[in-house]
């Protein structure tokens, strides 16, 4: 069977957007309208005449609404496969009629959680007619149509133009969304009912899932294939909802750098103005300082190299001198919770640069899981949401920090939390020096990161590398004296790191007899 006429459509939806057009253009067609509750009423209130889904099951609605749809009129009406014999006398005999076309969308149960209801509420909002009568309607896709958005309104009314009927592609089509939708739904239930009221971290079934996707351009690389989801549930508002205000369509590796950027700069929320430059979803710039224009300045001068076609983020309002600034060197995306009309002016010359505005930025100790496929299996751990304080340090060497150590030994380590293992942050007067990412050991990144800010005083005519009176963070600890040693050589003057080697004595020894001072954090920021 390929295209079925539309003689009756059960309407029943907890989000009423485009329901009394599209009621209006059902009756229009002679279509017979039968609904339930607050559906019911809305279509009447506009005049159109519909029928009760009590009178077509001979039973009331009862139990505060919890039992309507669950019975064999309408389900019989929904998977009776119509050309089986037995199928047909069955109706026959039961006096059932057939449903087909079926307008469903859910309780709203996201949004009953994300306003803090009471978990009676809660339970209330799970939805079950509804998805009952979503599943019925997909599977016998032969002959019922399932829409579970108001967003497929216009394509159902197109299709039923020529008439008044459903092609097979289109329930087909139909049919998927709403399995996909039930199965949404359901894992955020799930989730709700482990995280939030059980307390399981990991339950004995996850569900990952997203919904509206867009479709990019390409993965990582062309030959690859990628699309945005959104997270069905509560999560936290990040660049996925981020405003764009001028520039290409993002790509992945736009996403996935302009992510890292925004995650780290949200680290300074609420503090001095700041700016983080990252490349590869590697910081190789950040400083914070009186004025954006200033933190721009210092945090570029860290490696001006690897910030050609990279990404910034700050962490207030993008004024019109730091917008003109940046634009002096090619940027691929700008990330700001909010931006001057100066700035979008200076960047409205600048046609395929892509301006994102955020509002809030996201809590860096926001709780979550973060998940990773791997061959055969998902990975999945709590995020590193850690962080410490001052008061969280100890200091182990024979020379304690100065104040001005303590801010940069912290600062530091704010941005090695962010820099991919080995990590290797030098920072001094709240600004990176130099950064040693991803290499295979640390003294590798402590080299890579010297000669950067070795290559940056070069560059700027200044008389000494910025890492001469800096600190250094590692996101690890130690396993040998020599990463540390490479720092010494730099010209750092104190360090912090996780601690916990076997060689810890042995490195403390060595940072003693270069006159360092060292404080261990006891907490380690692998970011793999």
């Amino acid at each position: 069977m390929s295209d079925v006429k539309v003689k009756r459509a059960l309407l029943s939806v907890s989000d009423k957007s485009g329901l009394v057009e599209l009621g209006k253009a059902l009756a229009g067609m002679g279509v017979e309208l039968v609904s339930t509750g607050g559906t019911a009423g809305a279509l009447r209130e506009a005049g159109l005449d519909v029928r009760d889904i009590s009178d077509l099951t001979g039973f009331p609605e009862m139990m505060d609404g919890r039992v309507k749809t669950l019975h064999p009129k309408v389900h019989g009406g929904l998977l009776a496969v119509r050309d089986n014999p037995e199928h047909a006398a069955a109706m026959d005999e039961h006096e059932i009629g057939a449903i087909d076309l079926v307008v469903v969308n859910l309780y709203p149960f996201e949004a009953t959680v994300a306003r803090g209801a009471e978990r009676d509420d809660i339970i209330e909002n799970i939805d079950i007619g509804g998805p009952s009568m979503v599943r019925s309607s997909a599977k016998n896709h032969e002959y019922v149509a399932i829409v579970t958005d108001p967003a497929d309104y216009d394509e159902l009314l197109g299709e039923l133009q020529d008439g008044g009927t459903t092609s097979l592609a289109f329930r087909k089509r139909l049919a998927a969304k709403a399995f996909a939708a039930t199965a949404a739904y359901d894992s955020m239930i799930s989730q709700w009912f482990a995280l939030a009221d059980q307390g399981e971290t990991f339950p004995g079934m996850l569900a990952v899932n997203g919904r509206n996707p867009v479709e990019l351009r390409y993965g990582e690389n062309p030959h690859q294939k990628a699309a945005l989801y959104t997270p069905v549930g509560a999560h936290a508002k990040g660049i996925a909802q981020a405003e764009q205000l001028q520039g290409k369509e993002l790509s992945y590796n736009n996403y996935n750098d302009a992510d890292a950027a925004l995650e780290l700069c949200a680290e300074f929320a609420g503090g001095d103005p700041a700016v983080v430059i990252v490349k590869h979803a590697n910081p190789c710039g950040v400083a914070q300082a009186s004025s954006l224009h200033d933190a721009w300045e210092a945090a570029l001068a860290c490696d001006s190299v690897s910030a050609f076609g990279g990404i910034v983020c700050v962490n207030t309002e993008l004024d019109g001198p730091t917008a003109e600034a940046i634009c002096k060197i090619f940027t691929e995306v700008v990330i700001a919770p909010a931006v001057s009309d100066a700035a979008r002016e200076a960047f409205a010359k600048k046609k395929n640069l892509r301006l994102l505005v955020t509002g809030d930025l996201p809590d860096p100790r926001r709780d979550g899981l973060s998940v990773k496929p791997i061959t055969g299996g998902l990975l999945v751990q709590t995020r590193d949401n850690g962080a410490i304080t001052a008061a969280d340090l100890k200091t182990v060497t024979e020379r304690a920090p100065s104040e001005q150590e303590l801010k940069d030994c912290l600062f530091a380590w704010t941005i090695a939390h962010h820099v991919k293992s080995n990590a290797i942050v030098y920072a001094k007067d709240g600004a990176t020096a130099g950064i040693g990412a991803g290499q295979m050991n640390r003294r590798d990144s402590s080299r890579i990161a010297a000669m950067k800010a070795a290559e940056a005083a070069e560059k700027y005519g200044w008389d000494e590398a910025r890492t001469v009176g800096s600190a250094v963070a590692s996101d690890a600890f130690f396993p040998f004296a020599d990463g540390l040693l490479a720092a010494a050589e730099a010209g750092a003057t104190a360090v912090i790191q996780p601690g916990g080697s076997i060689r810890d004595d042995e490195v403390i020894e060595a940072a003693n007899k270069a006159g360092l001072s060292m404080v261990f954090t006891g907490m380690r920021h692998f970011r793999h």
